[in-house]
């Protein structure tokens, strides 16, 4: 069964060195690109908490350093999640 918690974003690592190109013709050099960020988060899944990474590409805002999160996890495999964004 999926639930949902709030997690605590603890740090957030831009990727430079990865690009992808959401744009079949270019302008310039970043036209179109987006990099993927990593977060480290921390969250209570049935009385457990983890710490995990979790690798986001999107177009939206990336959350901060300090923000809270929602996040989906399934009951069998609570360290696995899914960031609501």
């Amino acid at each position: 069964m999926l639930n949902t918690t709030t997690g605590t974003v603890l740090s957030v690592n831009k990727l430079w060195w990865l690009r992808i190109t959401t744009k079949a013709v270019h302008m310039g050099p970043q036209d179109g690109a987006i990099f993927p960020h990593i977060l480290k988060i921390r969250y209570m899944a049935d009385g457990v908490e983890y710490t995990k990474n979790k690798w986001v590409v999107t177009k939206k805002p990336i959350p901060r350093e300090g923000d809270t999160v929602q996040l989906i996890y399934d009951d069998l495999k609570p360290g696995k999640i899914k960031l609501d964004l």
